[in-house]
């Protein structure tokens, strides 16, 4: 028995015997050359992995070129938090004299060097706060390159099912194209009735209507990918399989974003309570003076330290709001390792049950294929009619549709499960 029932064609005429079953098998070959060059045509012939598709996808994103600027940021970052001052020295000059009164000869210089001091436990916290930024920065750019893996998982199987849609409906417009010269020529031949040759016309306009709407939807889909990657898509596309755990770990790119920038808010928390008021400056100052023309220029040194005198208010806030940001980012850190749990155990219920479905559907197809086979014969010995024939094919046309939509369902219920247990490439 064949498998695919879409290869069995009515041979023209109604003659029993070895020439029916040469012109079936001259008639299926046909059709299945055409369909190979129609496939060929349709698709493109290379193959691809998800990596590659995702170091393109990445490219064309707007994070991938900021994200260069963003860890010169961090490492600058870093960088003054290692700095011996909290802010760099600031250098002083003045003068006075009284050449524009009395001219006795008064000058006065003044130079004055001011070094802002670090707090103590404030040089630390903000090293911490550097490190910490540089991490939730790689992890947030791990969160992305996962979105955008998912992204482009769903548009593969959107695209996949506009294909195999476009296939089947080519395929059944060859077959109704091939049945339909069959009953025109037995129609003219006297063999058949009109309504049989009206009914062979319906199914072709209606299988070409089919097959038009289908390659629209496939254009759509291919389009889709396009705008992903740049590029079009693969024939093939290979995905990595996932890991044994039935939980989401903590290297999930979700959770490890979420965990940075939960430690973030932390480090940041710890700044504002080391940092109790601005920084104190000491300086160091050198006079040069004279009280007239006749006088030597004499010459003094001073240390000066500036304290600021902190502000209660001012602390409480950014205390307050370093607080509420680390209380959203738990929050935040928490929902998302449920969520992504709940999320893997839905994608794994879903794969399960499409596994089931398909060795149902498995059945059903080959059930229907030995139906259309017997219709076939049957049509052309003369013993049913076209309507049972066109039933029959109709039966095995969605039998097959359903045989391959559910492939692509377990397809894409792996590939969720992946997403769902962050997966990447």
């Amino acid at each position: 028995m064949n498998a695919s029932p879409f290869n069995q064609r009515s041979a023209p005429g109604a003659q029993p015997g070895g020439r029916l079953a040469k012109g079936a098998r001259g008639s299926a070959m046909a059709a299945k050359a055409a369909m190979s060059l129609l496939l060929v045509m349709a698709w493109p012939v290379r193959s691809g992995t998800l990596a590659q598709a995702l170091d393109q996808a990445w490219l064309r994103h707007p994070q991938a070129a900021a994200h260069a600027a963003r860890q010169a940021e961090a490492q600058a970052q870093g960088d003054l938090a290692a700095a011996l001052t909290p802010a760099p020295p600031a250098l002083a000059l003045s003068s006075l004299g009284d050449r524009f009164n009395a001219n006795r000869g008064q000058r006065e210089w003044e130079a004055e060097v001011a070094v802002p001091l670090w707090l103590p436990g404030q040089r630390s916290a903000r090293q911490a706060q550097a490190r910490s930024a540089a991490v939730e920065l790689e992890a947030r750019s791990l969160e992305q390159r996962l979105q955008i893996a998912g992204e482009l998982r769903a548009a593969w199987w959107q695209l996949a099912a506009a294909r195999q849609a476009a296939a089947l409906a080519a395929r059944r417009a060859e077959t109704a194209r091939t049945l339909e010269a069959d009953v025109r020529r037995r129609f003219l031949a006297g063999e058949l009735p009109r309504v049989d040759a009206n009914l062979a016309q319906a199914e072709l306009l209606a299988a070409q209507a089919e097959e038009l709407d289908s390659r629209t939807v496939q254009l759509a889909a291919e389009q889709v990918w396009r705008n992903l990657t740049g590029t079009a898509a693969p024939a093939e596309l290979d995905d990595v399989a996932p890991p044994a755990t039935a939980t989401v770990s903590d290297a999930h790119p979700y959770l490890a974003a979420a965990a940075a920038t939960a430690q973030a808010a932390r480090d940041k928390l710890r700044v504002a309570e080391a940092t109790r008021g601005d920084a104190p400056e000491l300086a160091l100052r050198v006079v040069r003076e004279r009280g007239g023309h006749s006088e030597r220029y004499a010459n003094q040194m001073g240390v000066t330290l500036k304290i600021p005198l902190g502000s209660a208010p001012r602390l409480r806030q950014e205390t307050s709001a370093a607080q509420a940001d680390l209380a959203l980012a738990e929050a935040v850190l928490s929902m998302a390792r449920q969520r992504l749990q709940l999320d893997a155990d839905r994608a794994r219920d879903e794969l399960a049950a499409a596994e089931r479905q398909l060795a149902m559907a498995h059945q059903r197809r080959a059930l229907a294929a030995d139906t259309l086979q017997l219709a076939e014969k049957s049509f052309a010995l003369g013993e049913a009619d076209l309507q049972t024939l066109l039933r029959a094919r109709a039966g095995a046309q969605e039998a097959e549709g359903a045989y391959g939509r559910i492939q692509l369902a377990r397809g894409a219920a792996q590939s969720r499960l992946h997403q769902a247990l962050g997966v990447l490439p």
